[in-house]
């Protein structure tokens, strides 16, 4: 999925100067960002007040929406380039296709992962026909230096592993969760996991102490470490937890996402991750002369124009503001 702000400033994110070494409880407020024509998302990460969870460093929610009389998602091809994105869906369907000739349609609860590394570029649509709700997540995770030019790639996975407890199924997006791994492509140590929950389950899950986490809930009223979070917010956690206690006072799901602490620094902007200023501009202009990241093949549509750099100096402002 594309940024589509046409305003994209520059930030650099990452390092581990404001990892939070303990566990907290840091509730983060979305910002609501108009997605094409019929689709809004509340977008969690990057927020005011906390950039990157491990290596997640972009997070949106969207629906459920009831898109029976409209097109749903209609995102065109656009590039990127040093991250991974990540489809996940609750309810609906998602047509990608990509710059290498891939062409799938993922569906609830099946993993659509694409690493861009040196360049790639993309398109994501409601099928025709389309079911009528569309509601999931579409994230970023920033690839490390010695992985962030590596060649570009797709995977769709339709099963993935599951960890299951009383009052609790965990799908293991990525990574590993009580010994069960997911079989998407990693880079840095990291977890996602979809955590549904039954009425009244009050179950504790497994983490890693040298990780950080977050959890964004999905749907229902759940108390997670006995705060409660509404669908569509996210609790940053922090690290130094080896369990996690939740608490369902209905039906409800849950994203899981963390990781160990990203040691670098990244630039941010767009579509686009790179280290420095000069990695961004270079992006923005081989995307706009049509000389990297390739042409996507069957969209009906134009191409999304890149918005203007802005004509402001770089400051480093780390994982937080």
């Amino acid at each position: 999925m594309s940024n589509l702000d046409r305003d994209a400033a520059l930030s650099v994110c990452g390092g581990r100067g404001f990892v939070v070494a303990e566990p907290v409880r840091e509730l983060l407020t979305p910002r609501r960002v108009q997605l094409g024509e019929s689709t809004e998302v509340r977008r969690l990460l990057p927020n005011l007040g906390r950039r990157m969870v491990g290596a997640w460093c972009f997070v949106d929610h969207y629906g459920p929406d009831d898109i029976a009389a409209e097109p749903g998602m209609q995102v065109p091809p656009h590039p990127h380039q040093g991250l991974q994105t990540v489809s996940w869906l609750h309810e609906g369907e998602v047509l990608h296709r990509d710059s290498l000739g891939s062409l799938a349609t993922v569906r609830p609860r099946e993993l659509g992962l694409m690493t861009s590394g040196h360049g790639l570029s993309h398109s994501e649509e409601s099928p025709v026909p389309h079911p009528r709700y569309l509601h999931g997540a579409q994230l970023w995770v920033a690839l490390p230096d010695a992985h962030r030019h590596t060649a570009p790639h797709f995977e769709h996975h339709p099963a993935l592993p599951q960890v299951t407890a009383p009052g609790l199924t965990a799908t293991v997006i990525l990574g590993t969760v009580d010994a069960t791994t997911s079989p998407g492509t990693t880079y840095t140590p990291l977890v996602g996991a979809d955590l549904t929950l039954t009425q009244d389950a009050d179950v504790r899950l497994p983490l890693e102490p040298d990780f950080e986490y977050a959890v964004l809930s999905m749907s229902g009223e759940v108390h997670v470490d006995n705060v409660p979070v509404l669908p569509g917010s996210m609790l940053y956690l922090g690290c130094g937890r080896t369990e996690l206690p939740l608490h369902a006072r209905s039906e409800a799901s849950l994203m899981l996402l963390g990781g160990e602490p990203f040691a670098e620094e990244i630039v941010m902007w767009w579509n686009f991750i790179g280290r420095s200023n000069g990695d961004i501009a270079q992006a923005r202009s081989e995307w706009m002369d049509g000389s990297r990241f390739g042409e996507v093949k069957g969209y009906d549509g134009a191409p999304l124009p890149a918005p203007e750099l802005p004509a402001v100096p770089l400051k480093p402002r780390g994982r937080v503001r």
